[in-house]
């Protein structure tokens, strides 16, 4: 019972789960969740009723302060330990939720001049409004031939800090004026907690274009906008922390919040895919875990450095020190599957799940699960929110192809189930061809429950994949990275050794689902490159053409 533990705090899109984790082995001995009071604001803006404009997505950077009040008090009480034995706490975040900051940290949005301004706001991962700001980046960045381009697949992605930025400084001057700091919502978390703001080297790497210990030069951003040459020195710079560090000692403040002991160790920030790496102990090379959830990220670990084509980025420490970090991912995934079911299902499959006592996922699942591979005659491609990965591409839009009036829900559920795993199937390939081999897939996240799902991507990688056998992936991730920082142990290696999860269930490509799925892959890659790779950019032009209505 004098046991020490620790606690990790997964702040995700909806909200934020915290768990209570023993030191000597990892064991989960509570949790609790806090959903986020305001959601995603992607239609209005609460404080004046204002419409957003298409490809917003904010939130109110109060609802991060309430899951510390909240849910870690309550995983404590479930867990039944003393606060007093806990040593140590680390959070994780989703990346480029960017929060615009006072110099003493308070988010502009909580200035009475700023409230009715959206960009004000903490603008989240998937806020793809930022594109063309990020189109100009990469048109100059490939004339001036950047050396920490091809770091990035040659490609900047809309959802990250310069493009952000840069949006903020052009559309809302005085909202750019006001902003002492742009800073990561995973950094600044961390600086509530402590009262210290430090970057960590993983967003700072992956999402802040640092590499080799610079970002871009001033001379880069003024050839973009004359007034963004200062963007770094003013905004973004701050000292870097490694993973696994300590970046302070909690607060008194954050102390009353939480409940923990004042001075405890906080560790610097992360990333919540990031930190599942170790969580899942899948930190040697060839090991690509998959955390899915409403997006899927894709992380590995390699020894060289290797550029891999639309990959988000490659970073020297950026998932444990000492080893190549790389990062790929799909912006939407169990989004997708979540909007098929809430605005494209008839009634009556809801009435029959109703009905069962399971949910309408379940009831498609259930449904497609009995359909031989290609039966539905559908490929569909994965991109209702845009392509992370390989084409870093948020111009881009969903699309399911072989319909006819005998499809049915069910059909197009698995469709788009498969279009999931053949878009992390392109990134696998693309991996490969660089040079950095996958060898097994290892998958975290809300939709390891959807044993369909894991069939499909086993059969359509033709990859072994196991799931990690913890329902909190990320924030037991998080507490390793406590654990680490409080000094129960030397390095996050050997605490994912003591404290990673245990597996969970087990996949094995099947010979003949590997070979029917190889020819839907491949009617899958050519509307890829067609739609994707300007055979056809109708869906650009469609997209310019939802914009300008809206607006008028």
């Amino acid at each position: 019972m004098d046991e020490p533990v620790v606690v990790g705090v997964d702040f995700g899109t909806l909200s934020g789960r915290a768990v209570v984790v023993r030191v000597r082995d990892g064991a989960e001995l509570g949790t609790a969740v806090h959903d986020y009071a305001h959601g995603v604001l992607d239609e209005v803006l609460p404080a004046t009723g204002a419409a957003l404009p298409p490809d917003w997505a904010l939130q109110v950077p109060r609802d991060y302060l309430d899951v510390l009040r909240t849910a870690v008090r309550a995983a404590v009480r479930n867990a039944d330990v003393d606060p007093a034995r806990v040593i140590g706490i680390g959070t994780d975040f989703t990346a480029c939720t960017m929060v615009p900051t006072t110099a003493d940290g308070t988010p502009l949005c909580e200035l009475p001049e700023f409230a009715g301004d959206p960009h004000a706001y903490v603008k989240l991962w998937k806020h793809h409004a930022a594109q063309p700001q990020a189109d100009r980046i990469n048109r100059l960045a490939a004339e001036r031939a950047e050396k920490w381009l091809p770091r990035y697949g040659g490609l900047i992605s809309s959802e990250w800090e310069f493009a952000k930025g840069l949006q903020v400084l052009e559309e809302a001057p005085e909202v750019y004026r006001a902003m002492a700091h742009w800073v990561e919502a995973a950094d600044w978390i961390v600086w509530q907690l402590t009262g210290r703001y430090v970057r960590n080297a993983g967003t700072a790497g992956y999402k802040g274009i640092r590499q080799d210990g610079t970002y871009p030069s001033a001379d880069f951003l003024r050839e973009l906008n004359p007034r963004f040459g200062t963007f770094v020195v003013d905004k973004l710079n701050q000292p870097v922390g490694a993973l696994g560090d300590r970046a302070g000692g909690l607060s008194a403040l954050a102390a009353y919040w939480t409940g923990l002991p004042e001075g405890i160790a906080v560790s610097v920030g992360n990333v919540d895919a990031h930190v599942t790496a170790p969580a899942a102990r899948a930190v040697d090379p060839g090991r690509m875990v998959a955390i899915m959830g409403t997006s899927t990220c894709l992380v590995m670990n390699g020894a060289d450095l290797r550029e891999v084509p639309g990959m988000c980025g490659v970073v020297d420490g950026g998932i444990v020190p000492g080893m190549w970090g790389y990062e790929a991912g799909q912006s939407g995934v169990g989004d997708i599957f979540g909007w098929f079911v809430e605005h494209m299902v008839p009634p009556s499959y809801h009435d029959l799940a109703r009905e069962r006592g399971i949910s309408v996922h379940e009831l498609l699942t259930e449904l497609a699960a009995e359909q031989p591979v290609g039966a539905h005659g559908l490929v569909a491609l994965d991109w209702h929110s845009g392509n992370r990965s390989v084409l870093v591409d948020h111009e881009l839009s969903g699309l399911v192809l072989g319909q006819t009036l005998a499809t049915r829900a069910e059909d197009v559920y698995r469709a788009l189930l498969e279009a999931t795993a053949f878009g992390t199937r392109t990134i696998i390939d693309a991996f490969t061809s660089a040079g950095v081999p996958v060898d097994e897939l290892v998958v975290a996240g809300g939709l390891v429950r959807n044993p369909l799902l894991m069939r499909i991507q086993a059969d359509v990688t033709n990859l072994p994949l196991r799931t990690i056998g913890s329902a909190q992936g990320p924030a037991l991730g998080s507490a390793i990275h406590a654990a680490v920082a409080a000094g129960a142990y030397p390095d996050i290696r050997a605490a994912a050794d003591a404290m990673g999860a245990p597996d969970g269930a087990t996949y094995e490509p099947i010979p003949a689902n590997v070979a029917a799925y190889q020819r839907l892959f491949t009617e899958y890659t050519e509307l890829h490159d067609h739609f994707g790779r300007g055979g056809n950019d109708v869906m650009r032009r469609l997209k310019a053409l939802r914009r300008e209505a809206r607006t008028a």
